[in-house]
This record gives C-alpha cells, structure tokens and sequence, in this order.
C-alpha cells in the first residue's frame, strides 16, 4: 500500500533511534488531515503502538500504520527521503494527488 525507498528507511531508522524509538519494533504513522494549501496535508510521526481500526503495512522494514480514514487517500503512495542543498526531507509521491502546493506538503483530489 505505501512504499519505502531505500533513502527513506535510511532517514527514518536514523530519526527513530534519535528519538528513542526501534525500527524494529515501532511504527510510523503516516495519515492525512484537513488543512494545507491545497485541502489535505500529510501527517508523519513515530508511534510505539497502532490503534484500533489501524492498517499495518511493512515494506523495506519499516512498518507503517495508517488510520481507516487515510487509507484510501495514501494508495499505492511512495514515502522517499530528499536531501541535498534544495531537499525538502521527506516527499510522498502520491498518485491519488491531482493537484499539490509547490511545498508538496499538501494536495487535493
């Protein structure tokens, strides 16, 4: 349902040891929210447990969970990690978006 790219796991094992968290073990909860410059924007934390009604999704090693009500707008979405002088730090290449902010931070469908 997402994908990891290699940049990403790379990133986020990094972030999640930073902050206490096991890659192993623990999630990222990636979701959507109302808000943003183009209607919804994209959520992104660390979380020791999922919640009822939580999807579970593993690929590259990382196991992501996403919320019922996200789940539709994420599909089939690629979490890759940007650095570099002009990198944004994380970008979701989501291809349900019809329109995005130029931050890339937000969309619309």
């Amino acid at each position: 349902m997402i994908k990891v790219s290699e940049e990403a796991k790379s990133k986020i094992s990094a972030l999640m040891n930073e902050e206490g968290f096991n890659v192993e073990a623990d999630y990222v909860r990636v979701g959507v929210k109302s808000g943003g410059c183009s209607g919804l924007s994209y959520e992104l934390k660390f979380d020791k447990s999922q919640a009822e009604g939580d999807k579970v999704f593993e690929d590259n090693d990382v196991k992501i969970v996403v919320d019922k009500r996200s789940v539709l707008y994420l599909a089939g979405t690629i979490l890759e990690y940007s650095g570099g002088l002009n990198g944004k730090g994380f970008v979701f290449n989501n291809p349900n978006a019809q329109r995005t902010c130029g931050c890339g931070e937000s969309f619309s469908l």
